[in-house]
């Protein structure tokens, strides 16, 4: 890391209030639960209860999922991963990176998806600290060397072919779900919301991420290594996020596409797996004068 200041003191401040923010949203509420006809003719049920209060019981339900999934994952891995880079390994900033980039699309869709509430600046802190630590992250890696601290039986051609996957599959199930409300005097599914923003973050930045990332990596490429490693750390986390929103939705009774509860767990367990061996084939350098760490 370079002894970058502004990263050790950044990481830090995020661990703390995103281990905050979670927290609230996963404690209990009094309330009952109500339903209502929204502006576009839609009728949702409001969660009426504990930090997301004013939003449906649909949302309520996802993003109380992903607050356990950053308490049991997100947060130990960034923390991990932390202390791994100030010891100076590239195993560490990897995983850093890609959590921050998983901490910083959260945290987005809080600011412009949850109905206002009390951490509404926790959450913004949380945006641009995050969108900060992941912009210097990125600038920290020698994008000349990286390629070679990488073992020849790094299997690029499927960690190419997992993201080439995820990138179609993101693309046909929004459409799809866009395509629906294209119809005459359909009525758009977006209960408490103004718009698709999650569809219009995964169209217009993760899945074409996900091709240029697979591209690059099969051209060797030094930006190729780097996006590669962090767009597999983020579908990692963001389908485990999923997969725990869907059964949450199951649980509160909110009826899901069956399609997606099956193929996202299948996208966190692939990922996974291709984590584990990208940092496997990660090469130790020995220097002249000491060595680096992996």
């Amino acid at each position: 890391m370079n002894n970058n200041l502004w990263l050790k003191g950044l990481v830090p401040a995020i661990i703390l209030l995103a281990f905050v923010a979670a927290l609230a949203g996963l404690m209990p509420g009094e309330g009952q639960p109500y339903t209502l006809t929204n502006l576009r003719g839609e009728e949702v049920t409001i969660n009426a209860r504990g930090l997301y209060y004013w939003d449906t019981s649909s949302s309520a339900a996802q993003m109380q999922a992903n607050d356990l999934v950053t308490l049991t994952l997100g947060l130990p891995l960034l923390t991990l991963s932390f202390w791994l880079t100030l010891r100076g390994s590239l195993r560490g900033r990897l995983l850093m990176t890609g959590t921050l980039g998983f901490i910083l699309y959260t945290y987005l869709t809080m600011c412009v998806g949850a109905a206002y509430n009390k951490f509404f600046l926790i959450y913004v802190a949380l945006f641009g600290a995050s969108l900060f630590a992941f912009g210097l992250s990125l600038m920290s890696f020698d994008l000349k060397t990286l390629p070679s601290r990488f073992s020849a039986r790094l299997p690029r051609v499927w960690i190419a072919g997992l993201l080439f996957f995820v990138a179609a599959f993101l693309s046909l199930a929004w459409l799809g779900r866009i395509a629906a409300t294209l119809t005459p005097n359909a009525v758009p599914a977006l209960e408490n919301t103004t718009s698709m923003f999650i569809q219009a973050m995964d169209l217009g930045i993760v899945a074409p991420l996900c091709v240029l990332s697979g591209i690059l990596l099969l051209r060797r490429h030094g930006w190729g290594y780097l996006l590669a490693s962090v767009t597999l750390l983020k579908f990692l986390t963001l389908g485990a996020a999923v997969s725990v929103m869907s059964f949450n939705m199951l649980r509160v009774g909110v009826p899901i596409n069956a399609v997606e509860i099956t193929v996202f767990p299948i996208i966190a367990i692939a990922n996974m797996v291709m984590v584990a061996l990208l940092l496997k084939n990660i090469k130790i350098f020995v220097h002249t004068n000491n060595a680096s760490r992996a």
